[in-house]
């Protein structure tokens, strides 16, 4: 058995993210990190994630009730992420992050999920599943070595509301993995900010600054809600990688 084994995490679930990362044109660390955060909060506050479950169609009538209500596009019906939703956060909330570039990225867009396009920046949180059954596409696009460059100096924040987060600078993570603890802060900020902040959140559209000039410390005095890692990759586990908080 092997030591990291969780009863409770069996089979282990994810939720898949890819970067766009073309070789001509990279996009910057940063806005990387601010895409995957808000494809991923945008994801599970879409209706398809919010909405109530599609009722199992009844054996007695399967053609009538397996198609959508008229006017309702197939594959975009409310509630039909729920329960792939739940089923996930029952688990460890893993994710895992990829890179596409070239063909496979438009490839990439024919599987259930939500796109962000930020600064330069193209990121797409997909529905969440069994990572032993990801689809053979995402599948076979590459993990590990996504680590770009952060040259550009950071922006100033956006007008609030909006989810502010920070990385741990004294842990070195790749840009994939900082994209990860950024998807991480911004759903556990979905979960445990309080009532107003959350309102405030939601009703700006769910935007997200990566704060890089103010001292850690002063961080995480702000700071709602911690990402701890579970010690997968790169980092042991129980570090803290990232913070969040609303600013409104």
């Amino acid at each position: 058995m092997r030591p990291d084994y969780d009863p409770l995490d069996d089979p282990p679930w994810a939720m898949q993210l890819v970067v766009r990362a073309e070789k001509a044109d990279p996009p910057g660390h940063g806005a990387v990190c601010e895409a995957a955060a808000m494809a991923v909060a945008r994801l599970l506050t879409d209706p398809r994630a919010t909405g109530p479950e599609p009722e199992a169609p009844q054996a007695a009538e399967p053609a009538e009730t397996a198609e959508p209500a008229a006017g309702e596009p197939d594959g975009e019906r409310p509630g039909q992420w729920r329960a792939a939703i739940r089923e996930w956060e029952a688990r460890r909330i893993r994710k895992v992050t990829r890179r596409a570039r070239g063909v496979r990225w438009p490839e990439a867009q024919a599987f259930p999920g939500v796109t962000v396009e930020h600064d330069g920046a193209e990121v797409r949180a997909f529905v969440p599943g069994p990572v032993a059954d990801v689809p053979p596409p995402l599948a076979r696009l590459q993990v590990a070595g996504l680590d770009l460059a952060d040259d550009a100096p950071a922006g100033p924040p956006p007008e609030p509301p909006y989810a502010a987060l920070a990385l741990n600078p004294e842990v070195t993570i790749t840009t994939g993995k900082a994209a990860a603890q950024c998807g991480h802060a911004a759903q556990l900020l979905l979960r445990e900010a309080s009532r107003p902040d959350l309102d405030a959140w939601t009703g700006g559209g769910l935007r997200v600054h990566l704060v890089r000039d103010v001292p850690w410390r002063r961080c995480v005095e702000h700071a709602t809600i911690a990402v701890r890692d579970g010690g997968f990759t790169e980092v042991p586990p129980g570090t803290m990688t990232a913070i969040a908080w609303v600013v409104r």
